[in-house]
């Protein structure tokens, strides 16, 4: 077993990192919030598009939950020169883009899936990469700090795609590939100047059928502090998965928003939230690596989470969706933040990046959970969108009680 860096990183690693992963996260997330759902629209029309939809990034989905700890695993077992992680960085954001730009030109719903297929599997491949470089590079006395600049990027970048998107509005083309432009230029940067963790050839494990199928597998029973990180991801991610999936929905029968206010009030509600996830994921991520402690964090965290997820299920107005909205900000950034050092911490193998890959199963996983459970729920609920806001903040609060199980960290 690799023992864990104990070299402090500098500022300036700090900030090349977030950049990375900031540009990582664009690559993934701009297609999602703005241009796939036009091109869909543009082939297809308006009533068939959301169905196009839904069978693009469900099976896109899967195979990002596939990608993610195979990608990890080759990463873990990559004896090049140019380093682990390096290789599969590069490798992933050229055959990502290339995927991307076969959506942008695809004359039909089959070529989309195929190359948003193609994207997401490379992309997650340079995903993977991204996250192992934390417990390669980053002493566990820093984590809760790097990890919490970490907590910032994906909302920066989802603030940054919509905004390169609008500039380029009109070109469908460029509304594409603009993204991948601008976060490739950041993840090659990063790349370059890594001092990137080398394999030995000697030191590459045998490969095997057994070992394939590890890929996709931590034992719970040699590693019980990972599968309850597992658990308490899944859980949080269910709970945040039921909110934006719905919310929409929440607002039209719950508030009682016009139909037209809705996109106005989710990016309102968004931006609030974001604005707290940045303030949350950075100060807590501090506290925690001068205190010592993840657990007592990340279960806070949860438990701030599920309560603003009972105050959306009891808000009567804008105001209080508003309100909901930013305490879970608030949650969101810590948990985040925190998580994601505790998790590093937990890590027992050499085989960094294949773990953090089954970890991100947990991500992955809840927003096909979470369509499939809503039905049934809000049936024995009658239609009220509170009672499934009530689901969702319980699975938050079981997400926090799940951490205390963790033995290993503090």
């Amino acid at each position: 077993m690799r023992s864990a860096p104990t070299q402090r990183v500098g500022p300036r690693f700090v900030w090349l990192y977030a950049a990375g992963f900031t540009s990582t996260c664009l690559v993934l997330v701009a297609p999602l919030l703005v241009t796939l759902a036009l091109k869909i629209n543009s082939l297809v029309g308006a009533e068939r598009a959301p169905e196009g939809l839904a069978l693009v990034t469900g099976v896109g989905g899967l195979v990002a939950m596939v990608a993610n700890p195979f990608f990890g695993k080759l990463s873990d077992r990559t004896p090049s020169p140019l380093g682990m992680r390096r290789p599969w960085m590069v490798i992933g954001l050229l055959g990502g883009s290339l995927g991307v730009l076969v959506v942008a030109l695809a004359p039909s719903i089959p070529v989309v899936l195929a190359g948003w297929c193609l994207a997401q599997m490379l992309n997650n491949a340079l995903l993977a990469a991204m996250v192992a470089v934390l417990p390669d590079q980053v002493p566990t006395a820093q984590r809760g700090l790097v990890s919490g600049v970490l907590g910032v990027c994906l909302p920066v970048a989802s603030v940054g795609g919509t905004y390169l998107v609008q500039l380029v509005t009109g070109n469908q083309l460029a509304m594409f590939l603009v993204p991948c432009a601008v976060g490739g230029f950041f993840v090659l940067l990063f790349a370059l100047t890594l001092d990137d963790r080398r394999l030995a050839r000697a030191e590459k494990p045998a490969w095997s059928l057994r070992e394939l199928a590890g890929t996709f597998y931590v034992s719970p029973r040699r590693n019980p502090d990972f599968a309850w990180a597992f658990v308490s991801r899944f859980l949080f991610v269910l709970a945040y998965a039921f909110l934006t999936t719905y919310q929409a929905y929440y607002l039209l029968q719950e508030v009682g928003s016009a139909e037209a206010d809705v996109p106005r009030q989710i990016f309102l509600g968004t931006l609030a939230q974001s604005a707290l996830v940045a303030v949350a994921s950075v100060v807590g991520g501090r506290l925690s690596d001068r205190t010592g402690r993840r657990k007592a964090f990340v279960c806070v965290a949860a438990l701030v989470y599920g309560s603003a997820l009972f105050l959306l299920a009891i808000a009567s107005g804008f105001d209080g969706y508003l309100v909901g909205m930013a305490v879970g900000g608030l949650g969101f950034g810590l948990y985040t933040a925190v998580d994601l050092a505790l998790v590093a911490d937990v890590l027992t193998s050499h085989d960094n990046a294949k773990d953090l890959g089954v970890l991100n199963i947990a991500g992955a996983l809840p927003f096909s959970v979470a369509p499939a459970l809503a039905p049934f729920v809000l049936s024995v609920a009658d239609g009220d969108y509170g009672v499934l806001f009530g689901v969702a903040g319980t699975c938050a609060a079981l997400a926090g009680a799940a951490i205390l199980r963790v033995r290993r960290v503090r």
